[in-house]
């Protein structure tokens, strides 16, 4: 007996280099666009196991770093199902897995024309061992994106996945045989939890349904990506609940409830980034129309809450000076949030305070797309103080001011193509010139504010001082096939920011000597 133990551990340990070199081999001779290099390999002829050791993955075109590295995989006999089913399949274990990507990376795949269910990573796995996966396992696994700003990495840590049943092949379409857990650390502080059931032999991908749990994710590690899309992100956290399906027949993501808590958020546009805004506007119509009420595709929000410390707008190519306006204390409740609106509107509730002082609330309602944008929005804003919208007012009015209320009301419905609606602003208590404020300026400038000053007063409605002017706001929509969220942004953008300041330009240039 003891001769026999030994003789198997000699063969044991002859086989290993050889091994060793073809399954490297077998490894590279199945990926396409990437290659592996492995360190060691263990195997065991009492019991047939195998263990893989540093296990390195890089991609061709960017080879550093990375992508992948295995410290561990360790592959064996299910001997339960051998015993309760004599079905010989295998049990795969990757023990503290890292992949890490960078956006060098992520963009050289995304422009590859090979898709990525053709890149040879199923015959990769099924060169590592002789028998088919029925049970694969992650153990602290970490995954990791670098973006722009490599100190900012998006790290899902402490991973661990348990799928099994994986070779339940007789199923029918959207049904899922397999049980699959998932738990992972978000970003340090947050939590994703995984639970429900796969089909990983779906063609042309493996199929989920779970449901879904995010606890606390930080959406300040968004940083740099949403940096590319015009939004700075300085702060806020994402929590939420629901269930998703992702398969070759459907994708569907239903949350029960969405928290957002403590964001600090600006979209900052300008001169340089207004071409590539544009054309990010078109790519974003042609997804919603792919999108909307789209069979096999649904996105549902039952009940969301975001509460903003501040949601600010800047414009950093306005002149004489770049203005911020923004809403702080916000609170944001959506019901019904869905691309389907199969039961029924969804509905919108705002408040807050606009540029910190003016008492702000909204109420929208959004239905379904059938002909375009399909929506109600009536809002008001109370009592801004109008000093803090200086910056705005020199870029739109030409003119700032010392003193003074800025109210805004407005109710519009968007319906079959065309808007129908009003938006009123009003402002009270104006007090436009103020020699000792404006002492450095010019004549010219000096006068010129006298005379805005001056118009004011006859706009005025008497007692309470006020300048109110309400614009019908009607016609067919600029774009018919604008989602429902860019025509509200073009709505906010045309009746808001150009609307501020009603009849003061026109009454300018109809007095002799006018600006």
């Amino acid at each position: 007996m003891a001769a026999t133990l030994a003789v198997l551990a000699v063969v044991d340990s002859l086989l290993d280099e050889p091994l060793r070199r073809r399954t490297e081999a077998r490894l590279n001779g199945s990926l396409r666009g990437y290659s592996v290099q492995l360190g060691g390999l263990d195997f065991h002829v009492i019991g047939g196991s195998l263990d893989l050791y540093d296990l390195v993955v890089r991609q061709n075109a960017n080879p550093e770093p990375p992508v992948a590295r295995f410290p561990r995989l360790s592959a064996s006999i299910h001997w339960r199902v051998l015993f309760t089913s004599a079905r010989v399949v295998a049990d795969l274990l990757l023990d503290r897995p890292a992949l890490r990507v960078n956006r060098r990376q992520l963009l050289t795949e995304n422009r590859d024309r090979v898709p990525v269910s053709e890149r040879g990573w199923q015959e990769a796995l099924e060169a590592i061992y002789p028998f088919k996966i029925n049970i694969f396992r992650i153990r602290e696994g970490e995954l990791v994106y670098v973006d722009d700003d490599p100190n900012r990495p998006l790290r899902l840590s402490a991973v661990q996945l348990v799928a099994r049943n994986i070779r339940n092949i007789d199923s029918p379409d959207r049904t899922y045989p397999s049980e699959l857990r998932v738990a992972a650390t978000v970003f340090d502080g947050g939590r994703l939890e995984l639970d429900g059931r796969a089909d990983f032999l779906a063609v042309p991908y493996p199929g989920v349904r779970a449901d879904l749990t995010l606890q606390g994710i930080a959406l300040g590690y968004f940083k740099p990506v949403a940096a590319r899309y015009n939004v700075q992100v300085n702060a806020g956290s994402l929590s939420g609940r629901g269930t998703l399906e992702y398969a070759p027949s459907v994708r569907t993501v239903h949350l029960r409830e969405l928290e957002v808590d403590g964001v600090e958020a600006d979209y900052v546009t300008s001169a340089a980034t207004k071409p590539v805004e544009e054309a990010r506007a078109g790519k974003v119509v042609e997804k919603a129309e792919k999108v909307s009420n789209a069979p096999g595709i649904e996105t549902r929000i039952d009940h969301a809450v975001v509460r903003a410390r501040t949601l600010g707008w800047v414009n950093e190519s306005a002149k004489p000076r770049p203005y911020r306006v923004f809403l702080d204390d916000v609170v944001l409740e959506l019901q019904n949030l869905s691309n389907h609106f199969e039961e029924g509107p969804a509905t919108g509730v705002l408040t807050g305070r606009f540029m910190g002082s003016g008492r702000t609330s909204a109420r929208a309602t959004f239905r379904a797309e059938r002909d375009g944008p399909d929506f109600d929005v009536s809002a008001r804003i109370e009592d801004t103080e109008l000093r803090t919208m200086n910056d705005l007012l020199r870029a739109y009015g030409k003119f700032d001011v010392v003193a003074g209320l800025f109210s805004f009301y407005s109710e519009v419905s968007v319906k079959g193509g065309r808007i129908q609606g009003y938006v009123k602003p009003l402002f009270r208590n104006l007090d436009v010139y103020d020699a000792r404020q404006d002492e450095e300026k010019s004549l010219f400038r000096k006068l010129y504010e006298g005379l805005v000053g001056g118009i004011s007063r006859l706009l005025e409605n008497r007692p309470r001082e006020e300048v109110a002017t309400a614009t019908a706001v009607s016609g067919p929509v600029r774009n018919p096939k604008a989602s429902t969220w860019q025509a509200l942004v073009n709505l906010i953008q045309n009746a808001f920011f150009k609307a501020i300041l009603p009849g003061f330009d026109a009454e300018l240039r109809r007095r002799p000597g006018g600006a």
